[in-house]
């Protein structure tokens, strides 16, 4: 919200929680002292005045507000992911192509300065064929203690489906690649029955509400022949944390996200590595995501406005969301999901 205050170009009319203090308080800090308050979200789609709903709750719930908001005639722009299974994805894919709104989803990961800057040199083929990529989303102890994303009744899946989503659809977009053959992954509940356990900023999360996967990992392979190597987790223990990054290999050359972006490419016969400038913010920063936040929010006001594609369009959401989904059936059933 703080990304819609500073475009200049919108006002929040409206604020809506199932708990009222907490709609209040969010009024007070972005309303600049309007605005109307509801615990109710169907009251706020029953406004002619709003054009624009943005969905900022549970996992598990997204499916059903973006669809309800869009069958009411609003532009959607909705927290990552899609929903917490494919099923429902399918459903909100359906009504968005017959509603003839437009609809986004928070993966802002894409405008950080290191993945636009690399979008750039895929696009103009720096690269080469990209065969073979990883998707790193790990951080050792970062469980986040906060709402209900420990809770799987209510989010509806764990690290996979929070910081997966980031992590695959970054990956997925720098290779231009949104379509999955085959997926074989796993999904572990092991750190988080561990009583008082180290979890960084975060309060100590309680075993016995720690119900969602704390690290997963997958092998899918795409139909062009590229593969993705996929790994997320809340808490695992590797030496250093290895969040919201990328590697790729291609046939001229290949990058990775190690402090910065770098290119590894052969050069008159020697093997070079290169530090490429993406200015002064990078990395798993707080300065980097709210940059990447305020540049999605912009972009995405501006197609609003005059009516122009987002960056992140619903179909490539569901790709990701395809694919983590299949990760979660890989797990349980302990054989690989073909598309």
């Amino acid at each position: 919200m703080i990304g819609l205050e500073k475009t200049g170009k919108v006002k929040i009319t409206g604020f809506c929680d199932r708990d009222l203090f907490r709609a209040e308080r969010a009024r007070q800090r972005f309303g600049a002292g309007g605005g109307r308050i509801c615990e109710d979200y169907r009251r706020m789609l029953e406004d002619p005045s709003i054009d624009i709903i943005h969905i900022c709750t549970a996992h598990k719930t997204h499916a059903e507000i973006t669809m309800n908001a869009l069958l009411a005639g609003k532009h959607v722009i909705c927290e990552k992911p899609i929903s917490s299974d494919v099923e429902s994805a399918k459903q909100v894919m359906d009504v968005w192509e017959k509603s003839g709104r437009k609809l986004t989803y928070g993966l802002q990961h894409r405008f950080k300065n290191e993945c636009l800057k690399l979008k750039q040199l895929c696009r103009e083929g720096y690269l080469g064929d990209i065969y073979m990529a990883k998707a790193h989303g790990i951080r050792r102890r970062r469980a986040p203690t906060t709402g209900v994303f420990l809770q799987k009744e209510k989010s509806g899946g764990g690290c996979l489906l929070d910081y997966g989503s980031h992590v695959l659809d970054q990956t997925l977009w720098l290779m231009d690649n949104f379509r999955p053959r085959s997926v074989t992954g796993n999904a572990f509940y092991k750190l988080g029955k561990l009583k008082n356990s180290y979890n960084g900023e975060f309060a100590p999360w309680n075993p016995e509400t720690f119900t969602v996967e704390d690290s997963a990992f997958a092998y899918i392979v795409m139909e062009n022949g590229a593969v993705i190597f996929l790994e997320t987790s809340y808490a695992v223990n590797m030496p250093r944390d290895n969040y919201a990054k990328t590697t790729l290999c291609g046939t001229l050359g290949g990058a990775d996200m190690e402090d910065g972006l770098w290119i590894n490419r052969e050069d008159e016969g020697r093997l070079l590595r290169r530090q490429m400038d993406v200015g002064d913010i990078y990395g798993d920063t707080k300065e980097n995501y709210e940059l990447a936040r305020y540049r999605q929010i912009e972009q995405w006001v501006d197609c609003v406005l005059n009516d122009r594609d987002p960056l992140v369009m619903p179909r490539e959401a569901f790709a990701s969301m395809k694919i983590m989904d299949a990760v979660y059936r890989s797990s349980e059933t302990g054989e690989t999901v073909y598309f």
